[in-house]
């Protein structure tokens, strides 16, 4: 194959290949059982349904605000703005208290960030554990919507708009 890309095994194969693909970057939020919040940066998020409107979400099993999401009756999906890549570097690291110095506020019972370019609050439909992940499907109950361009992940970086602004 021209211009082919060796790769050891289909581990590799999927890696890479999945690094190709962009996709914009979320962060995805919850109340856990103790009443704090927990969120989590993810780029697994897709729409899912335009009837009812619904999104999908892959969450793994290892995230400390996995069971949290899992079992929560509601969840939020923010979608981050192109120049908000520290919020999503905050909730993509391991910090115990990922809030702190963040704009957030109560949405009932579902912690909603301030500022993203989009905000959705979910009502959990469904919930599949597979694998290592567990699938979410949210229907959309609210949310908002602001103007600006989208954080993009693509080849394992956040700063692609940013980047093609300064060229």
């Amino acid at each position: 194959m021209l211009g082919a890309v060796a790769v050891n095994d289909r581990r590799d194969l999927f890696l890479e290949a999945m690094a190709s693909l962009a996709s914009g970057v979320a962060v995805i939020t919850a109340r856990k059982p103790d009443g704090q919040p927990c969120g989590l940066a993810a780029t697994s998020v897709v729409s899912y349904s335009a009837h009812p409107p619904s999104l999908l979400a892959s969450i793994s099993h290892a995230s400390r605000c996995h069971d949290a999401l899992a079992s929560s009756d509601r969840f939020g999906v923010h979608i981050l703005r192109a120049d908000e890549i520290d919020l999503a570097e905050v909730f993509a690291g391991k910090g115990d208290d990922k809030f702190s110095g963040v704009d957030w506020g109560w949405d009932g019972d579902v912690p909603e960030l301030g500022g993203t370019l989009a905000y959705l609050r979910c009502r959990r439909a469904e919930s599949l554990p597979k694998y290592d992940h567990t699938v979410l499907i949210g229907d959309i109950e609210d949310g908002r919507l602001e103007t600006g361009e989208p954080l993009l992940y693509a080849r394992r970086r956040m700063d692609w708009l940013l980047r093609l602004e300064v060229q």
